[in-house]
């Protein structure tokens, strides 16, 4: 294969300067790679034994993991280590972290880095290490430990699928109706350290077009002054936004930015409530792209990756469009080098495929790379066993993580992870 609670408050100090290697939160997204990461996957990450992986995040020279899964094992195999839904181990190494065991009872959905050698958790759980945390939780990587001034940050209600930390803010979006006893109905904002809700940023999504009101993925512009939503709304703030919508978020009362587009009104499968998956944005921010499921449907933007500019009123139409021909593409990271696409696809460059390949079609089975310029399919092919799908993409400057409910990545065993190093 190449491949509890903590009581005083001096100790929450002592554990912060610990951990403290990289306390600093991103500004947003926005990692830039010059090259096209490797085929070839690395040989030293470890293999998740069951389950999904759901997110992938970074603190430090740490990489957190979250999902359905319960069992890891380091690459050189050993023992079988019991790890429920979040785990973490070292960048180049493999080496999984002995101390770092949270017990968390339910889905990991969303991640994100925390001030003070934290990570930030959301996901269907309603306790962590024995204590009732509904939802979203703050965690010190020192030890799993739960940050003792985060720890009442609690939802009501639903579940936490998406959280991105910002300068000074952690976003929150999900199928919830309150965070900390403040109505917040499927997205909040809430501080960095104490997690108090920020009643001047309140954006209601609302009318679900189908299923539970939520919000399925955000993504925040490395200036933190844009934030892209989707999920099951049809409107935002009042406003028609179906699926998708732009947020300005530096402004004194944070507000429904004009953005706005008609191209996710078209119904695709019934199947599923929405059809919108992931989003990032580019390096410089200026465009961000999304990648959909929902089967084939001429005329729609179903089972694609679309690109996006970020800026701009009125109705807005992509910049390019790439379809699978009736395969759901459900992660998206942009580098600047290569639009990344994880997914449960068959081809990319199949407009006219209907679960077939069509004129053009390019087979790339479960990931595949877009240029960010044309749209088109590029040469990257590591291929992934497809199952569902894989929908944890990642970007360090190092490579690229992907994360899904397979065992093979590029003609070998890496168990639901893996890793694309830059060449």
């Amino acid at each position: 294969m190449r491949r509890r609670i903590v009581a005083a408050g001096a100790v929450f100090a002592t554990l912060a300067a610990t951990a403290g290697a990289a306390t600093a939160i991103p500004a947003g997204a926005g990692t830039t790679q010059t090259r096209v990461v490797s085929a070839n996957p690395a040989a030293w990450t470890p293999n998740v034994l069951d389950g999904a992986v759901k997110a992938i995040t970074s603190v430090g020279n740490k990489i957190i993991v979250g999902g359905t899964f319960t069992k890891v094992r380091a690459a050189s195999g050993g023992a079988v280590l019991s790890r429920p839904h979040i785990f973490a181990f070292d960048q180049g190494t493999g080496k999984i972290d002995t101390k770092f065991v949270p017990k968390v009872d339910g889905t990991v959905y969303g991640l994100a880095p925390g001030p003070g050698g934290t990570v930030y958790a959301g996901g269907a759980f309603h306790n962590v290490n024995g204590s009732a945390t509904r939802g979203l939780t703050r965690l010190y990587l020192a030890n799993g430990y739960r940050n003792g001034n985060f720890m009442k940050t609690t939802t009501g209600n639903g579940t936490v699928h998406s959280i991105v930390a910002g300068k000074d803010h952690l976003y929150v979006g999900g199928s919830f109706t309150s965070i900390k006893g403040v109505k917040r109905a499927g997205l909040a904002r809430v501080s960095k350290y104490y997690g108090v809700v920020d009643t001047k940023f309140n954006v209601p999504i609302s009318t679900p077009r189908a299923g539970e009101l939520k919000v399925q993925k955000m993504a925040l512009s490395p200036k933190g002054d844009r934030l892209v939503i989707d999920g099951t709304f049809l409107k935002v703030a009042g406003h028609s936004r179906p699926q998708v919508a732009v947020i300005y978020t530096t402004t004194a009362h944070p507000g429904l930015a004009s953005w706005s587009t008609t191209r996710f009104s078209p119904r695709c499968s019934t199947a599923v409530d929405t059809y919108t998956y992931g989003i990032d944005f580019s390096p410089g921010g200026k465009y961000f792209a999304i990648t959909t499921s929902g089967a084939k449907y001429n005329g729609t933007l179903c089972d694609s990756v679309s690109l996006w500019n970020t800026y701009g009123g009125g109705s807005t139409t992509p910049k390019w469009v790439n379809s699978t021909g009736g395969d759901s593409l459900y992660s998206v990271v942009v580098t600047g080098a290569a639009v990344y696409v994880g997914g449960h696809n068959r081809w990319l460059d199949n407009p006219d495929g209907r679960d077939s390949a069509g004129p053009g079609a390019v087979s790339r089975p479960g990931v595949g790379a877009v240029s960010s310029s044309t749209g088109k399919a590029l040469s990257w092919n590591p291929t992934r066993t497809r199952g569902h799908g894989a929908e944890a993409l990642y970007a360090t400057s190092k490579g690229v993580y992907i994360g899904s409910d397979t065992d093979e990545l590029g003609h070998e065993y890496h168990a639901r992870l893996g890793f694309f190093p830059l060449p």
